[in-house]
């Protein structure tokens, strides 16, 4: 018979908190995966994962634990903290911060600071970019980010029209500082993923002409599928616009 992980996210707390019961292996990894990604599509600042309910059916699964820790670091600069309970050494290989109870990892992670963490939901029409890039500038202004209103306003601009030309769906911006970085993030419910080679493409081509403008101006950028969507975020920094400006790329202030 196939394992099975269930699922309940409680969020009656300061962060979520993901209660995993079931049997972790090979099979049942994906939807393990799928489930942590859909919460990390909502952009909090930090995650509890609690597996004490998990039995490690293969040691070697704990890796897609490890997996989604790297995707919540790159995007969206989230922390993650395993409740394993006490005594329970098997999920020390996923190199996560471990701890006994919910309510120890959630004073590991601390106080949240929601003032840095704006969003918006839009329907694909004409006018959204407009909306997208006034959460972007007064992000920008409540965050003493002004010389990144340039760039951040490009990358929104651009990711807001690909899904009102091509994924045709609601759409959720976001916009949160995570220490000397701007994040911008688009998410969507078409589950395309947009294919980006670097160099320049037809203009039919869906999300090409964007991501190399959207490549030109941030420091980092990516895509990552999620239940029901995906999403597609980019991370601005003042070195970086800095360093562009000194080498006569920099993106003109509005």
């Amino acid at each position: 018979m196939p394992s099975e992980v269930r699922h309940r996210v409680d969020g009656g707390h300061a962060f979520p908190v993901v209660r995993l019961d079931g049997v972790l292996d090979a099979g049942s990894a994906p939807a393990v995966r799928a489930a942590l990604l859909g919460v990390l599509g909502g952009q909090p600042e930090a995650m509890v994962v609690d597996v004490r309910g998990l039995t490690l059916g293969a040691p070697e699964a704990t890796g897609v634990l490890a997996d989604v820790a790297r995707q919540a670091a790159g995007w969206p600069g989230s922390r993650l903290v395993l409740c394993t309970g006490a005594g329970q050494d098997g999920w020390h290989a996923t190199g996560l911060r471990t701890e006994p109870g919910v309510e120890a990892a959630l004073a590991e992670l601390g106080r949240p600071h929601p003032a840095d963490f704006l969003s918006v939901t839009l329907e694909p029409v004409i006018g959204a970019a407009r909306r997208s890039r006034e959460l972007v500038a007064e992000a920008c202004a409540r965050w003493d980010l002004v010389t990144l209103a340039g760039p951040a306003c490009i990358v929104v601009t651009e990711l807001v029209n690909n899904v009102v030309a091509h994924s045709r769906t609601a759409m959720t911006v976001f916009a949160s500082r995570r220490g000397e970085l701007l994040l911008v993030a688009v998410r969507d419910e078409d589950a395309t993923i947009p294919r980006f080679t670097g160099s320049p493409v037809p203009a039919t081509s869906y999300g090409g002409r964007g991501l190399l403008l959207i490549d030109s101006v941030a420091e980092r950028w990516g895509s990552l599928a999620l239940p029901g969507g995906k999403v597609v975020w980019a991370a601005l920094s003042a070195e970086h616009e800095r360093a562009q400006q000194a080498a006569g790329f920099g993106t003109p202030q509005p």
